[in-house]
């Protein structure tokens, strides 16, 4: 097959395992017929905005980037939609976190302390969790002091790295609560980064998804149909299979959906977070 008919995907380089990751998923999908590639990007913005440019097919998108290819393509009068997701993407919830020890028992209680999230970009450490303790009467950065951990800015907290920077510093107590996924906080837990015993859960957010992956509305039908159709069909049982889902971290593809991005879209919505972003793109 030649260069025009590979179906192209857009991706971003948050950790040196995205390789390994597309790579495997380049040699099964060519195993079945399908000619594939991908391209690399440093943030979300550049992705979503190369996609608007046609510059490849389909993108891996985080929930923001999600939003912002949406809203971008409803902007332009075109059309984003969400074709499959891992299992893994679905139902997640976001913590805030305190100290075991600590006198704070309520949302309420935060009030005047420092409470430490992770990057300014990150759905579920910053956005998601800022927004529902503001639902709670408390504003942000008026009502109690916002410690951001920017590590990586533009990855939307993909690296994780920011999450755990927060966590160490609840943990030594430079700051009274902290903001993490519910999932890294059993992995920091097991790798040893929160001792045993040492925080407890003050909040638990309301549900929602995380990535998923995008196509607009001039994608090759075909070719999406086909990329669609194999993702759905693999099966964690398949050995040859496995290998390349637990390096993504899922059991099992799921078609897409976006039902579950309306508390990203709260936080977006109230903070004006991509109104400047937005207003760049046309």
């Amino acid at each position: 097959m030649s260069a025009k008919d590979t179906f192209l995907l857009g991706a971003v380089a948050y950790d040196p395992k995205v390789v390994t990751i597309w790579d495997g998923f380049k040699a099964y999908f060519a195993e079945h017929g399908l000619a594939f590639d991908y391209v690399l990007y440093s943030n979300y913005e550049a992705q979503v905005e190369a996609h608007l440019r046609g510059h490849f097919h389909v993108a891996w998108n985080s929930p923001l980037a999600w939003i912002e290819a949406e809203r971008a393509a409803k902007k332009l009068g075109r059309k984003a939609e969400a074709i499959a997701m891992r299992d893994t993407d679905c139902d997640l919830t976001s913590l805030v976190l305190v100290r075991n020890d600590s006198p704070i028992r309520s949302l309420a209680d935060l009030r005047g302390k420092k409470i430490g999230v992770g990057a300014s970009d990150s759905p579920q450490a910053t956005l998601i969790p800022l927004v529902e303790i503001a639902a709670s009467g408390l504003e942000p950065k008026r009502d109690f002091e916002v410690i951001e951990h920017d590590v990586l800015y533009g990855k939307h907290g993909d690296h994780i790295g920011g999450e755990r920077d927060a966590v160490r510093a609840l943990v030594a107590g430079s700051v009274d609560a902290a903001c993490v996924i519910d999932g890294n906080h059993l992995l920091f837990a097991r790798e040893g980064t929160i001792p045993q015993g040492s925080v407890r859960t003050l909040h638990q957010t309301g549900k929602y998804d995380h990535c998923n992956f995008t196509i607009f509305d001039d994608a090759p039908s075909d070719r999406v149909a086909r990329f669609r159709e194999l993702l759905l069909a693999m099966r964690y049982d398949d050995p040859a299979v496995r290998r390349l889902l637990d390096l993504e971290g899922l059991k099992e593809w799921k078609p897409g959906r976006t039902s579950g991005y309306r508390l990203l879209e709260s936080a977006v919505d109230r903070t004006g977070y991509l109104d400047r972003w937005l207003a760049s793109i046309g």
